[in-house]
């Protein structure tokens, strides 16, 4: 039994969380950069982190103990075997291909202290930090007019929920969609194979980020006991759910259907929990934009099949009855961001008014910018609890982005 992983629904009480402070990360998004790093603006540091220690204080608060990626992956690199794996496992996938330049950025890694080297990963390095003496000219002189960095900085990790999904008492590393995240699940692949902690944990991995599909945490929303929700999405393939599907009924017996739930594929909506989080045991918030005039949508349920290797898929488009049948509730209460308005839902779900993270059943913490859905959540009987987010924002990610459950409490579980 895992003592560090537990998670059978979106609502039970939060008991353990992953976070990541923003740090020099976000300073070194540039105008020229932010885009290929997958950000609208450049936050101010100072103030994001102050709304980040906000967001945590209330999880806090609430009974949730926090913990951090950064400090994780500290303790998890304290032995020089450790570290310097890591480093060259980050080299390798950040494309240092030149020997004598890979050989002058190990030394320099391996001459931090772990708190530093963890940091400065992070960040990045610029190309300017080093005096590297390389015979590649070429490709300095490349990666120079391309990037001011010759490690680029990973400015998305305070959305930690993408990188890893605790299911059950069993963990799935992701595989990343875009380059600019794609090193990002090194990182927990490492603490869950060096952290004191972790190592020592029974825990099963559903799937690790070797695979070649890609599916991201924020995509990834466990209902029940029995019922996972995917988004196919901008950053979530068919494939990579249908694998996961495979790996997850072959390895246990709680979960019985996944929901693979069909949402535009537009930045907007880069994940399901964007447009789709649950609230309380029958009661979900709702971006409109997602359903057709007559609110049906594209929804295919996978089962496990008495074939070995198959699954069993059907085809279902009303959202709402297939959560009342498969969640076992006399009805659905489907909460519209923004209250469906032309103005304000779109607006709303832009800041992430849909992306509600439930600390326990009909409590949740949000944005408080995205003042008419979080109304409309009150009127249905939703505690709110409300945390500053005009520099957390600008990463178009909400409260659920930002964090990654590891327990919940459940009972019997």
């Amino acid at each position: 039994m895992s003592k560090l992983f537990n998670v059978y629904s979106e609502i039970d009480p939060l008991k353990s969380v992953v976070l990541k402070r923003p740090g020099r990360e976000v300073e070194n998004l540039t105008p020229d950069t932010m885009h290929d790093l997958l950000f609208d603006d450049i936050p101010y540091l100072p103030v994001i982190q102050q709304e980040h220690d906000a967001f945590a204080d209330v999880l806090r608060e609430n009974g949730a103990e926090v913990l951090y990626l950064e400090k994780l992956l500290e303790e998890a690199i304290k032995t020089d075997a450790d570290r310097t794996h890591l480093v060259e496992e980050l080299l390798k996938e950040s494309g240092i291909d030149v020997p004598d330049i890979r050989q002058e950025l190990n030394a320099y890694f391996m001459n931090m202290d772990a708190k530093t080297m963890v940091d400065t990963m992070m960040a990045g390095v610029r190309t300017d930090e080093l005096d590297i003496q390389s015979h590649s000219l070429g490709w300095l002189t490349d990666r120079k007019k391309e990037s001011p960095f010759l490690l680029q900085p990973m400015p998305n990790l305070y959305y930690t929920r993408d990188i890893a999904s605790t299911i059950g008492q069993g963990l799935s590393i992701n595989k990343m969609t875009y380059d600019a995240r794609k090193r990002e699940s090194l990182f927990m692949e490492t603490i869950v194979k060096s952290h004191p902690d972790f190592k020592s944990d029974h825990f099963s991995l559903w799937r690790d980020r070797g695979s070649h599909t890609s599916i991201e945490g924020g995509d990834i929303l466990v209902l029940s006991e029995e019922v996972i929700a995917i988004g196919v999405s901008q950053r979530t393939s068919g494939r990579a759910i249908e694998e996961f599907a495979q790996s997850l009924f072959s390895k246990q017996t709680a979960f019985k259907k996944i929901l693979a739930i069909e949402i535009p594929r537009v930045r907007a909506m880069m994940h399901l929990d964007t447009v789709f989080t649950m609230v309380d045991r029958d009661a979900f918030t709702i971006h409109p934009g997602i359903q057709d005039l007559d609110q049906k949508m594209s929804i295919y349920m996978l089962e496990p099949s008495s074939v070995e290797g198959k699954l069993k898929v059907s085809h279902h488009t009303e959202l709402d009855k297939l959560l009342q049948t498969v969640l076992k509730v006399p009805e659905i209460n489907m909460i519209p961001c923004g209250n469906g308005d032309a103005i304000a839902a779109p607006r709303e779900q832009w800041n992430d008014g849909s992306n509600t993270l439930a600390i326990s059943p009909g409590v949740v913490v949000t944005y408080n910018r995205n003042h008419v859905s979080n109304e409309l959540l009150k009127e249905n009987g939703i505690k709110v609890l409300e945390i500053p987010s005009s520099e957390l924002s600008r990463g178009r990610g909400g409260p659920r982005c930002m964090s990654m459950p590891l327990f919940r409490n459940s009972d019997g579980k």
